[in-house]
């Protein structure tokens, strides 16, 4: 009897320590972790996860330690798919007598098409998309969820959508559905936002609109008004749009038009300072990326491709320095036909897409001081407009695709807004497959995770 009251009390003791908190090592009311590669099985320094909205960031042995306590758990990290499991851990551990819970992720590199908000309805469009994935390198999708002219594409639940008129034509009637098949082949889905060119909100409440010197609400030249990107309104209308894409199955929420109006003369609710339009743009995404945080999806932005080069906010909004620390993601738009000035070296970008692309990124990446995984660009895929209405088939989208991938960028998108593309300047599915050890699964999800340079460091 003495015998066992030697062993039971410690025990005891033991017990009401765990109880009352963390103390000597163990710990209460917290979920721990490995976050690996699923291929190699190394450790990921530097990736997010989150359990019951706490979010911590792996150590260099890829272990986390999260004083929350839950289900599941939630996972991403750059140049990874992201991913949610079920968490094995009991509420009380042992740290000597269990092993962390290990989660692997996938290592992806997007190659995107744009849809519109046009072309996401349209079964031809979609379609074509779609097979232009099963024969080539393609694995993913840019959709408009609120276009260029501030209307969503499916029927929204947020009250604000249809008060502004921001829905009077539903393109897609089951968003849910669609991302679901989508999934089911393999398609990696961002969702488009377009932010402050809100026609249809600026429209609807004048308060919140863009103003001339006059006080009338400004256009611009497309004749759409834009709103104040001070007022937190429209950050709130914007990031509840995003919360709800999230919801219906995105993997990543993409911002654009997330700047200032490119044009002088234009009146806010506040001065129109440098220091001010820097604090409205990151001020917007920071609250963006706090709401997202329960979706654990990646969050992205559409930005100037002279925001590479400009050492200052290029009159938009938009320092390349003061973007990094709240994006997974940037994506300067590296069209050669939008670099009117040309660059060092380059006065007619149209005829050296390659030297564009490379030499822009290179810049960006010297200046931003991260991995280029965390880069993303946008690559011209339309017909020339601003010097010699030349095309842009065949060499000059590959040789705008060898560019980003000699930096090493997290994959690329190609922008037509006509959304019509062919196998011209891609490789063929079947010839990357070829030397492949595991040829069997050739969806593109497989195909993403075959040629990647994941960032396996907290940047």
């Amino acid at each position: 009897m003495r015998r066992t009251a030697t062993y039971l009390i410690p025990l005891l003791v033991t017990i009401f320590l765990f109880l009352s908190g963390d103390t000597m090592g163990y710990t209460v009311g917290v979920t721990t972790g490995k976050v690996v590669d699923s291929f190699t099985k190394g450790p990921i320094k530097g990736a997010f996860v989150t359990v019951n909205n706490e979010v911590v960031v792996t150590d260099e042995q890829g272990i986390f330690r999260v004083k929350a306590s839950g289900d599941k758990v939630a996972v991403r990290a750059h140049g990874y798919l992201r991913t949610e499991q079920k968490l094995a851990s009991p509420l009380i551990t042992l740290p000597f007598l269990t092993s962390p819970q290990q989660i692997e992720l996938t290592a992806f590199t997007p190659r995107a098409l744009y849809l519109s908000f046009y072309g996401i309805g349209s079964r031809i469009l979609r379609g074509s998309a779609l097979k232009l994935m099963e024969e080539t390198e393609v694995n993913s999708l840019v959709i408009d969820v609120k276009g260029d002219r501030g209307n969503l594409t499916y029927r929204s639940s947020i009250p604000l959508v249809s008060e502004v008129g921001g829905q009077k034509l539903i393109i897609v009637k089951d968003i849910k559905g669609l991302i679901k098949s989508l999934k089911e082949k393999g398609v990696y889905t961002i969702a488009r936002i377009v932010v402050f060119k809100d026609n249809p909100l600026a429209i609807a409440k004048p308060d919140w609109a863009a103003k001339t010197a006059g006080g009338e609400t400004w256009h611009d030249r497309e004749h759409l008004a834009w709103v104040d990107p001070f007022r937190k309104e429209v950050w709130d209308y914007n990031i509840s749009i995003a919360v709800e894409a999230a919801q219906n199955g995105f993997d990543e929420i993409q911002f654009d038009y997330v700047r200032f109006p490119d044009a002088s003369g234009v009146v806010f609710s506040m001065p129109n300072t440098e220091e001010n339009r820097i604090n409205a743009v990151t001020g917007f995404l920071k609250e963006a990326r706090r709401r997202l945080t329960p979706y654990n999806v990646f969050l992205s932005a559409d930005i100037f491709g002279y925001v590479c080069w400009n050492l200052n906010d290029t009159k938009i909004g938009q320092r390349l320095e003061d973007l990094v620390p709240h994006l997974d993601y940037l994506s300067p738009m590296l069209y050669p036909s939008g670099f009117q000035y040309g660059i060092p070296g380059y006065r007619i970008p149209v005829a050296n897409p390659h030297e564009i692309v490379y030499l822009s990124l290179k810049k960006a990446l010297e200046r931003a001081h991260v991995s280029p995984v965390r880069f993303r660009p946008w690559l011209q895929a339309f017909r020339d407009y601003a010097f010699d209405r030349r095309d842009f088939k065949g060499q000059a989208i590959s040789e705008q695709i060898k560019a980003a991938e000699k930096i090493g960028s997290h994959g690329w998108m190609l922008w037509n807004p006509r959304n019509v593309y062919t196998q011209e300047g891609l490789k063929r599915r079947d010839s990357l497959f070829a030397n492949q050890p595991n040829k069997a699964d050739s969806s593109p999800a497989a195909f993403g995770s075959l040629q990647v340079t994941p960032a396996n460091a907290s940047q």
